[in-house]
């Protein structure tokens, strides 16, 4: 197994147990935890994709939802800017 591999299964463990977390009511879905671990997740699985065996659907998906985790993450830092 190639290091890329690795990471890519790290991103997809990392993006689970995110998920998992909040589906169970463990974890807030909206706090920096949970978005960092699907920002980073996301990430080490498109470089997965991009060093690795390239599929266009999965590379989509991947950056949408790396996007969705940015977002939510600056829409946290704002509003913790807002509240200070």
């Amino acid at each position: 197994m190639s290091p890329v591999d690795v990471a890519g299964l790290v991103g997809v463990a990392l993006i689970l147990v995110a998920y998992a977390g909040a589906a169970l009511g463990k974890v807030d879905p909206e706090r920096p935890l949970s978005l960092c671990c699907n920002l980073i997740g996301a990430c080490l699985i498109l470089w997965s994709l991009l060093a690795g065996d390239f599929n266009l659907s999965a590379t989509v998906m991947e950056g949408a939802w790396a996007l969705v985790a940015l977002a939510g993450l600056l829409r946290w830092a704002l509003r913790r800017k807002a509240e200070g």
